[in-house]
């Protein structure tokens, strides 16, 4: 079900479930955005370098924590917009055949002051390579959310 930005506490936690990095998915993400960068294409050239293989995108690592985040079905229908992505940081490497899940915290819940029916809603994101136990991803992102209507009586 999904909350109003009322509803949401500062703190509150929230865990993902996983998703798999396969090839098909680096490969429909290269063709998407046109990054057909060796670091993600070439295996012969990334076997002589620090990573040993061909890694995902990074952003297909941001884009796939996002759909992951939909998945808990929190905000599905009282999101207005995405409104701003701060300070993400790219930490380590997903490989090709990594399971990756999220985990999120409130980190803030703004109520608009020109607009009383909506505000912002920030979430922090640790994107973890379940793999390695480390975090791969982390950031903060803003969504602009829906109030709880108020009924009138």
């Amino acid at each position: 079900m999904s909350k109003y930005l009322d509803e949401f506490v500062v703190g509150e936690k929230y865990l993902t479930p996983g998703r798999t990095i396969t090839e098909t998915d680096v490969v429909m993400f290269a063709g998407m955005t046109g990054d057909y960068a060796r670091v993600h294409t070439d295996e012969h050239e990334m076997k002589k370098s620090q990573f040993g293989t061909r890694i995902a995108h990074g952003l297909l690592g941001l884009s796939v924590a996002h759909g992951l985040f939909f998945r808990l079905d929190l905000i599905s229908t009282t999101a207005i917009a995405f409104a701003q992505i701060e300070e993400w940081k790219f930490l380590s490497p997903i490989f090709f055949g990594n399971t990756i899940h999220c985990a999120i915290e409130v980190a803030d819940v703004i109520f608009s002051r020109s607009k009383p029916d909506r505000g912002i809603l920030k979430l922090k994101f640790e994107v973890f390579n379940e793999d390695t136990a480390q975090v791969a991803q982390a950031g903060v992102k803003s969504i602009m959310m829906m109030r709880k209507p108020v009924t009138q009586g």
